[in-house]
């Protein structure tokens, strides 16, 4: 008799096989009729994965269309099963799928503006927590603010593109008829984060995305400014740090 564990693995693998008759164990009252249940399920399968990634990606879905969109979304499906019965967890790889997909390197910023949206998805469900507001600081002396760690809010992301990908991201997302952009009016940093019900996407100065990932690890006011300099000449610390705490991406601060 087939161990459970094998039953499961050829139920599983023929799911990705259009062609593939059912698995063994699949059985009926007639001999037609399993073929055409495993079908169904089959079908569905594919089919309710390709709407969880339109859900989670519509401006990507607009930008190449239904159709095209169906059919990397059921390529991508193939390649990428759900790991985890919590299909919340379910689309992160797309943007790296996207980044090889040959069909779509005539939109080279698509990948970014998948990234975008999964970081607007990893932010809605991301954990509530209180953000920092800018009245906060006003009891810390001076001398003491560059070498304060601050704590990042649990939804903040940030994308940081060569191409004006929130720019791309707001017309297609709000505007009826899209506005055109030039991808040669160079690149753009989005900031994303829930301060409070809604996910708020905004454009960030040059450098944040080196000054959110040197908070992230922990470094002082002062190291994340240096570590910031380092990877982008445009940086300005005052500017920046007044971006992430107006927007609500810190969540507060260690002396």
């Amino acid at each position: 008799m087939p161990r459970l564990a094998d039953l499961q693995s050829g139920f599983a693998a023929a799911l990705l096989k259009p062609e593939a008759p059912p698995p063994a164990g699949v059985h009926g009252p007639t001999a037609t009729l399993p073929v055409k249940r495993y079908n169904v399920y089959r079908n569905n399968l594919v089919a309710s994965l390709i709407q969880v990634l339109e859900a989670r990606y519509p401006v990507v879905r607009r930008l190449v269309g239904d159709d095209f969109f169906r059919g990397l979304g059921r390529l991508y499906v193939e390649a990428h099963l759900p790991r985890s019965p919590v299909l919340a967890e379910f689309g992160g790889e797309l943007p790296a799928f996207l980044e090889g997909f040959a069909p779509a390197q005539e939109l080279p910023y698509l990948a970014d503006i998948a990234r975008l949206e999964w970081a607007q998805h990893l932010a809605y469900h991301a954990a509530d927590a209180l953000p920092l507001a800018p009245g906060d600081l006003a009891s810390v002396a001076a001398a003491t603010i560059p070498r304060l760690r601050f704590m990042l809010h649990p939804s903040a992301g940030v994308v940081a593109s060569p191409y004006p990908v929130v720019s791309i991201w707001e017309t297609n997302r709000r505007d009826e008829e899209v506005e055109p952009i030039r991808l040669d009016q160079g690149p753009e940093t989005a900031l994303i984060v829930r301060p409070a019900l809604d996910v708020e996407t905004r454009k960030a100065p040059p450098g944040t995305e080196a000054f959110v990932d040197a908070l992230g690890k922990g470094m002082t006011l002062t190291e994340a400014a240096g570590y910031s300099r380092a990877r982008n000449d445009h940086f300005n610390v005052q500017m920046v740090l007044a971006t992430v705490i107006e927007a609500g991406a810190l969540a507060g601060y260690m002396a």
